[in-house]
């Protein structure tokens, strides 16, 4: 009994681990991301949309032709295979291009296409990629539909072809079929995109905070730019304080710093004393944030300290 309640917990943890399993991807800035693999199934349903969304306008095609003369009878299982083929390479190819590694069918399912470097999809992956899909399911699976008993021989080899196809992504933790191999791509599941709350909303009012209310004028907010603003909200983004003595103590050195550069660029005359500096540098980044998107409605997109050197015209 015990020995069955082991290997059924270790069916269960293996099924765990799969379920889990992430791709490790490695992009040029040398940052690994773990992005969740896309299962079987939901890859099968986008693999089934898209057969739908192809088959139909290949059919549609097909009947035109018909109706029209253009095939006859004899010839119409072949041409519409033919159809079919010339719709679906070219489809797969163009929307992943189109839409960064998504298809219609992957769109539905929310899952993409990614390089496993983690840069951009490139013409040569996408195109292995698709061309090694005909090669692993379509034309083999082609043949044994088509195939008569006549033919065993050549039935059972596509079939065992097609089923070998089948059970590569379901024996690598990774669900990558041989054209995910060839091309180092994988499918996985579309990240969930988590917004910050905005540093402008999520402090309280700087005159509900104290009795001194910090206002800065125009040609002290003309300094800095798109670039010097998100440096300063990923400061302010940081713990505020921080537990440990010695780090709190940095950060306290760290944000006098800051404002007594802010001070001298700008031009602020008052001094600031330490118990008003996260009020005095949240103020600021409130000003000035609210400064730059009023000169971006008018076109001035300032992208950094040195816009002023920028050539204009």
């Amino acid at each position: 009994m015990k020995r069955r309640q082991a290997n059924r917990l270790r069916r269960k943890e293996r099924r765990a681990a799969r379920a889990k399993a992430a791709a490790t991807i490695l992009p040029p800035e040398g940052v690994p991301l773990n992005l969740p693999v896309a299962g079987a199934g939901v890859r099968l349903g986008a693999q089934i949309a898209d057969i739908f969304i192809t088959g139909a306008f290949a059919i549609t095609l097909l009947v035109m032709m018909s109706v029209s003369g253009v095939v006859s009878a004899n010839t119409m299982v072949a041409i519409g295979a033919l159809l079919f083929f010339a719709i679906r390479v070219p489809y797969y190819v163009l929307a992943e291009l189109a839409w960064n590694g998504q298809t219609i069918g992957k769109r539905m399912m929310k899952i993409k296409v990614v390089s496993h470097f983690g840069g951009s999809l490139s013409t040569h992956a996408l195109v292995l990629r698709n061309l090694m899909k005909e090669a692993e399911v379509f034309l083999p699976g082609t043949l044994v539909l088509t195939l008569s008993h006549e033919s065993p021989i050549a039935s059972w080899l596509s079939f065992a072809w097609v089923t070998m196809a089948l059970l590569i992504p379901l024996t690598n933790p990774h669900r990558m079929r041989l054209g995910d191999m060839m091309a180092g791509t994988h499918v996985v599941h579309l990240p969930v995109p988590i917004l910050l709350a905005d540093v402008a909303q999520s402090s309280p009012p700087i005159a509900a905070t104290g009795p001194k209310t910090f206002v800065f004028l125009p040609h002290q907010l003309d300094h800095y730019g798109r670039f010097e603003l998100q440096t300063l909200e990923t400061f302010l983004r940081s713990e505020a304080a921080p537990t440990n003595p010695a780090s709190h103590r940095q950060r306290q050195e760290t944000l006098a710093s800051i404002i007594d550069r802010i001070r001298k660029k700008i031009g602020y005359a008052d001094v600031v004393p330490p118990s008003d500096h996260q009020r005095f540098l949240q103020a600021f980044y409130n000003a000035q944030r609210a400064y730059l998107e009023q000169r971006q409605l008018f076109g001035d997109k300032r992208v950094d300290k040195h816009h002023r050197q920028a050539p204009r015209g």
